[in-house]
């Protein structure tokens, strides 16, 4: 019997029945108890220590189990860890022993400086405070096994890079069998096969076996030895049962710093990738894209439209405002203050933004409205004359393609909306003694001056025609260039997805401008400002009302987008239909943003420009592969 303490009995019913089915699994080993002593499971959150007594009945009784389970915490020396730990990115456990004890995993590998990561909340996923957990109990004892089935994702993704650090210092040696079955990353077999996950989640898991022999040296790191298991599911179960540590060929991982990867790549070619600068390097300003968590509000696709509501916001009563617009407050946001302190519409704070790409749209950009404006960098890129690059820092799903040219202020998801995209300006512009604008390049001088010298050019800070000179542009369009090369993304793919992509500091001139001319052809097209435009390829025979309902693209390799039953695009190359920039396909996601819309005829022709945009690109992309091999 159950009893019914304040509606704690779903509580109370797995300490029980876990005993009785621990107790009877044990008989049938033939295990035989010799004395009435209890079976020493314990009821308990395991990232907690003991829970305060408020005096009720159940509160005593469960106050005493989590004293109890707190003594072993604290004082039994423990040898074996296992299991298969929850995993919640969005932890709940915080509280403050388990946090203390993540410090660790939160500093640059060797323990001493803070993890430089702008947003390092996947350290605090429960299935990584589990391992912390183990890892806590096993250095205590000085020896012992962790074994834990949980998410792969702290093998290779760099914000771990201090975890893993911190692992190969503990442990000895560190088994992993990679069960992969990330479909977040659209993972598929090496030969291109499905790939499938042994649990019915989306995220990739890895058996991994952590083992600590008191034998290893402090100042000496643990060995890596990994295993990928790719396939159907019943294929990696089947293995799962016919094998064991003894007989799985597994594969030794250097320890390379500073990332100390656990999984297989090709190290000698991470070597040669690492010769280039990041954009982080050849850029000194960047952040992140605004936020402004009310983006249904604050930006729209229609100049008028966004000075009505905003204006709007200033005379109606706070209630009719929230129906109206459907606005919700927060912590931080209150619709009363922002009037407040905002007082009136003022038209200065009407200005573009690049919300997608080839998607342009309005936002009232005052700081009381938005939540991150981002302003040290969005300052520059208000100017018409400035040019910012995207690009991410990680890629969580497919393989890179995440790079775009942009104007205007830009939304944090312009180029992804799976992770956080970053901006870079061209330049930066300050004021000067005459209440005039001047700019300077928000480059790395030390790089350009490399390449300078390398090359045999002399920099300008703009675009001249003197002979042997290049300027910021020209350098901007090798970069666009060269990161649209196929046999650069493929070459390079693994490293891609980690970190700021590298480019390559060019052999020579000819194959600096050979990339900065093909660059300068992409970028044109990306802004849609290059003349090719002017040359439709597409056509939208049927007249109707111009609703979109449902795109879908019909046809082999050239076919036709239908936007609803009666209307459609007709001579839509497939390529153009499928292709990604970044994590977006913009011939469907332009579309698709506009459901339940009427187009209009500008939008009818921004439509089949962006088809022409998105064909010339693959075809510059193949054109960008005979430069050179990579």
């Amino acid at each position: 019997m159950i009893p019914r303490l304040h509606g704690f009995e779903i509580l109370m019913a797995p300490y029980t029945i876990c005993h009785l089915k621990l107790e009877m699994l044990l008989r049938e080993t033939g295990y035989r108890p010799k004395t009435d002593q209890r079976l020493r499971v314990y009821l308990t959150n395991a990232l907690e220590e003991a829970h305060p007594d408020t005096g009720t009945l159940f509160a005593t009784w469960l106050s005493k189990e989590a004293t109890e389970a707190n003594h072993v915490k604290k004082e039994t020396p423990v040898m074996v860890v296992m299991g298969n730990p929850p995993y919640s990115g969005e932890s709940q456990n915080k509280g403050e022993w388990i946090m203390n004890l993540m410090d660790d995993y939160k500093k640059e590998p060797g323990g001493i400086e803070k993890l430089k990561e702008r947003n390092p909340k996947w350290i605090n996923d429960d299935y990584v405070k589990f391992l912390r957990y183990g890892q806590h109990f096993i250095e205590n004892n000085e020896k012992g096994i962790l074994a834990f089935v949980n998410p792969h994702g702290f093998l290779d993704n760099s914000t771990f890079r201090g975890m893993r650090w911190h692992l190969l210092k503990t442990y000895d040696k560190i088994y992993i069998i990679d069960l992969h079955g990330n479909s977040k990353k659209q993972e598929v077999c090496p030969d291109g096969s499905k790939d499938e996950n042994v649990f019915d989640i989306t995220q990739g898991v890895s058996i991994n076996i952590f083992i600590k022999t008191g034998e290893k040296k402090a100042n000496k790191l643990g060995q890596i030895f990994h295993y990928d298991l790719y396939g159907k599911r019943n294929k990696k179960y089947n293995f799962l049962v016919e094998n064991n540590t003894n007989t799985i060929s597994y594969k030794q991982i250097p320890n390379n710093e500073p990332m100390y990867f656990m999984v297989q790549k090709d190290f000698a070619l991470e070597e040669e990738y690492e010769k280039g600068f990041t954009f982080a390097e050849i850029f000194k300003v960047k952040n992140v894209g605004i936020v402004t968590s009310r983006d249904n509000f604050i930006i729209d696709k229609n100049e008028k439209i966004l000075k009505q509501k905003i204006k709007d916001f200033f005379t109606l009563e706070k209630e009719i405002l929230m129906n109206k617009y459907k606005i919700k407050e927060n912590k931080t946001w209150k619709i009363d203050q922002v009037k407040t302190k905002a007082k009136d519409f003022k038209e200065t704070y009407l200005k573009k933004i690049s919300y997608r790409p080839f998607d342009n749209r309005y936002i009232y950009y005052e700081d009381n409205f938005i939540e991150r404006n981002r302003f040290d960098v969005m300052q520059h890129l208000i100017y018409k004359t400035n040019l910012g690059i995207m690009t991410n820092k990680k890629i969580e799903i497919g393989d890179f393609a995440h790079v775009f040219i942009y104007r205007n202020i830009v939304e944090s998801h312009a180029v992804s909306l799976k992770e956080i995209n970053y901006v870079f300006p061209l330049y930066l512009y300050t004021k000067n003694d005459y209440s005039d604008y001047e700019r300077k390049p928000n480059l790395n001088m030390e790089i350009v001056n490399s390449i300078s010298e390398k090359l045999n050019l002399t920099f300008t800070n703009e675009k001249e025609d003197t002979e042997n000179t290049f300027a910021p542009i020209d350098l901007l369009d090798y970069i666009y260039g060269v990161l649209h090369s196929l046999n650069y993304r493929k070459k390079y793919k693994e490293f891609l997805k980690i970190d700021f992509p590298r480019v390559p500091y060019p052999d020579d001139a000819d194959m600096f401008w050979a990339f900065a001319e093909k660059g300068k052809q992409l970028r044109e097209l990306h802004l849609m400002e290059s003349p090719e435009l002017e040359n439709l390829i597409t056509s939208y025979p049927v007249s109707g009302d111009n609703i979109v309902e449902k795109p879908t693209f019909n046809g082999d390799e050239i076919g036709q987008v239908r936007i609803n039953t009666e209307q459609y695009f007709d001579g839509v190359p497939k390529i153009a239909w499928e292709f990604y920039i970044g994590g977006y396909q913009p011939a469907q996601k332009w579309l698709k943003d506009r459901k339940g819309r009427q187009l209009t005829y500008d939008d009818i022709i921004h439509y089949q420009k962006i088809i022409i945009v998105l064909t010339r690109t693959h075809t510059i992309m193949q054109e960008i592969n005979k430069i050179k091999e990579f």
